[in-house]
């Protein structure tokens, strides 16, 4: 069988001997776009059977069958690492959920702050950016993207073993403090552009599973905060050791 030059996610079952139909989409893309024939390879995941390569059982123009001959990859979950963001600009909010998919978050949860500028988000559309990503960087696993929920009703049904790692614009300090932690459910925090209401601010503060971090001593944009924070977590408390 030739190599798999392409990854493609697919919501199919997957397994050795497995055929996998395509929609119209996909056949387009791997036929139309790709110049993919019969015999040629694609490895597919799916989210929950790890990473398998199939070879072309059958091209068309509208549809096709790709047909799984071996797993390649086991399925690889990430920490129980919830990243709980306030949308931005349209670009920008896209850039989160794709940084968010590829670094190692189980859940993307956008949230309504006070100060949160967006109103309503695409939850359809951001998903697709999730499965994009994780198509792109070889992962096994596609976080969920919820729909957007306000920030007071999300801590009020707060879960009392996940702890918050809460990016704090107004705190300079080190984050080591999160070594000292125990937990394996943890939920990152990041405000919109001009950060937490002084409200929020103080009923974050008073959270016990609450632990307030500086991100350095400038203050960054939401989307390079993200990046930060979920690189800071993943050293020192994730799978990246």
């Amino acid at each position: 069988m030739k190599q798999a030059k392409i990854r493609l996610y697919v919501e199919h079952p997957l397994g050795p001997g497995q055929s996998v139909p395509l929609n119209k989409d996909q056949a387009h893309y791997l036929f139309g776009v790709m110049r993919l024939t019969v015999g040629d390879a694609v490895a597919l995941f799916n989210g929950r059977d790890g990473e398998f390569v199939a070879e072309v059982a059958e091209a068309g123009k509208r549809r096709g069958t790709l047909l799984c001959v071996a797993q390649t990859k086991p399925l690889q979950m990430p920490p129980d690492l919830w990243l709980c963001f306030a949308p931005i600009k349209k670009a920008r909010t896209d850039f989160i959920v794709e940084k968010a998919a590829e670094m190692g978050a189980a859940r993307i949860q956008p949230m309504q702050t006070e100060f949160t500028n967006s109103e309503r988000i695409r939850r359809d559309r951001l998903q697709a950016h999730a499965v994009e990503a994780a198509e792109q960087c070889g992962g096994t696993f596609v976080p969920e993207v919820a729909d957007l929920t306000r920030l007071d009703r999300l801590l009020a049904d707060w879960p009392e073993d996940r702890q918050i790692m809460f990016c704090d614009e107004a705190l300079v300090g080190a984050a080591e403090a999160l070594g000292a932690v125990e937990g394996d459910k943890w939920a990152i925090l990041i405000g919109p552009e001009g950060g937490f209401s002084p409200r929020e601010r103080e009923r974050l503060h008073a959270m016990e599973n609450a632990h307030a971090v500086s991100l350095g001593p400038r203050i960054l944009r939401a989307d390079t905060a993200a990046v930060a924070a979920m690189t800071v977590w993943q050293q020192h408390l994730g799978d990246w050791g």
